[in-house]
């Protein structure tokens, strides 16, 4: 009688053991300095994937620290090895629980980005026209002024929320300086993630982030 109990407690305790491998095999903590788009790069996935299994609502706001689930079959061995015992199940809910919080603190902490973009645009209507015209200048568009750099700055070169800077809101070194080096640091990046200008314009109408 004993030998079978010990039998069965072998049993679960390697097919936790497997669970818990799988889950942190498909786990990661965001770095400082950290993107998503490095993210996906070093792990071999895409940057929509991870935004979708993480239900992340802003692809510009992640924090070290921050559990990032890479894979969304990342669970899966938890259902396999309920059949072998109830107890991995409730080792399961802890695990699921401690991914999901960081995504619902980035979704309350992601406001706080739109609100230098909510209180710029009066101020900035007014004393736009030398920073419009040096970001024409340096390269800009009138369309990339009215659907970037308004909504996400109100035209302040020197907007911040503490983590995001410049004309386009970034966390990259581009977010400082001139308007000519902001300018030409925001068409690089519309070019070099989106192709181009006008598919970074269309990218932003529909997810409000670039």
């Amino acid at each position: 009688m004993n030998k079978k109990v010990l039998t069965a407690l072998a049993v679960a305790g390697i097919a936790t053991a497997a669970m818990a491998t799988d889950v942190s095999a498909d786990t990661y903590t965001v770095q400082t300095g950290d993107t998503l788009s490095s993210i996906a790069t070093n792990h071999n996935t895409t940057i929509d994937r991870i935004i979708s299994v993480n239900k992340i609502t802003n692809a510009n706001l992640i924090f070290a620290g921050q559990q990032v689930e890479l894979d969304d079959q990342a669970v899966a061995p938890v259902a396999q090895q309920t059949p072998v015992q109830a107890a991995p199940v409730q080792q399961a809910a802890p695990v699921q629980a401690a991914q999901v919080a960081p995504v619902q603190q980035a979704a309350q902490v992601a406001p706080v980005q739109q609100k230098p973009v909510q209180a710029q645009p009066v101020s900035t209507a007014a004393a736009s026209g030398s920073t419009y015209d040096q970001f024409i200048a340096a390269g800009g568009n009138a369309a990339m002024w009215q659907s970037i750099v308004m909504p996400e700055s109100g035209g302040n070169v020197n907007a911040s929320n503490g983590q995001y800077h410049g004309l386009g809101q970034t966390n990259q070194s581009w977010g400082h300086g001139s308007v000519a080096s902001q300018t030409a640091g925001m068409l690089n990046y519309a070019n070099s993630r989106y192709g181009s200008v006008d598919n970074a314009i269309s990218f932003r109408a529909a997810n409000g982030w670039w």
